[in-house]
């Protein structure tokens, strides 16, 4: 495969053949195929997952090698998308409490506050907040791995499923509360709008925040209300923490661990552990 592909120097060439190794060893286990199957899609989700890891160096390097192992393979139409780590340099918790959620949107324009809280409450990104549909107008994609997880999905808890459109472009279903969820629709717009987010149409089908601009509310708010900020990201955290919290006095660790990995759009739970911190 490495002889495919055009590379600079010898160094280079090394870092993406260590590049390819790590993307063929998951393609093997992860989706049971070879390294010259791996279709864009399962690419994309590769890289979204290795993003909360591995640093931006790394993330750049294991796109390079995809996008050059794509071309080699005549697929020079597969536009793989730059994508930004989330690895904190940190190894503290991201997660907020309830209550500096709740103090954060004090401080937020009614539709960000809106959007705060249904992305707590079901641990959402915040471009994914933009992609919001009833559970009926889209199908979401098929998983193979983890049967027993996928059953219990949501688990415990008691609302109305959604689906949400990925990084990677997979579609997931989400669950929020149902008086949140009476709130959202509350916002439904006739017909969506278009929004363009980080270069990315997206069609909106509800009047509430997303994407960078919520991003940008949510870390002014809490600057105001705490005096620091982790990010929107921040409440994906959170959630993580609440539902383990929740799901290991029911099942064990690493059921609870594939079903939150399940309901946060992560391949694989490793990737879950991050987020425990």
């Amino acid at each position: 495969m490495l002889k495919l592909i055009k590379v600079i120097s010898v160094g280079t060439d090394r870092n993406y053949g260590e590049a390819l190794i790590q993307l063929a060893r998951y393609a093997n286990e992860d989706l049971h195929c070879s390294l010259k199957d791996v279709t864009k899609e399962q690419a994309i989700q590769y890289i979204t997952d290795r993003s909360t890891t591995v640093g931006q160096s790394t993330l750049n390097k294991d796109h390079d090698a995809i996008q050059k192992m794509f071309r080699a393979l005549n697929r020079s139409d597969y536009k793989i998308p730059k994508i930004k780590t989330e690895l904190t340099e940190h190894l503290s918790s991201r997660a907020y409490t309830s209550r500096q959620i709740e103090f954060i949107t004090q401080h937020q324009q009614e539709r960000n506050a809106l959007a705060t809280q249904i992305a707590a409450d079901g641990g959402l990104r915040a471009h994914e907040l933009l992609t919001l549909r009833r559970i009926e107008e889209r199908q979401t994609d098929k998983r193979d791995k983890y049967p027993e997880a996928q059953q219990l999905k949501f688990f415990g808890r008691d609302g109305i499923r959604y689906t949400v459109q990925g990084k990677g472009g997979l579609i997931r279903e989400v669950m929020i509360s149902k008086s949140l969820s009476e709130r959202l629709e509350a916002t439904r717009r006739l017909f969506p709008v278009k929004i363009v987010d980080r270069k990315i149409n997206y069609q909106s089908y509800y009047n509430i925040g997303g994407g960078k601009n919520f991003s940008n509310s949510f870390s002014k708010a809490s600057n105001k209300a705490l005096h620091w900020s982790r990010g929107a990201h921040g409440v994906r955290h959170s959630y993580a923490q609440s539902r383990m919290q929740c799901l290991i006095t029911k099942v064990e660790y690493q059921t609870a661990l594939q079903i939150v990995s399940q309901e946060l759009g992560h391949f694989r739970p490793d990737i879950t552990l991050v987020y425990l911190r």
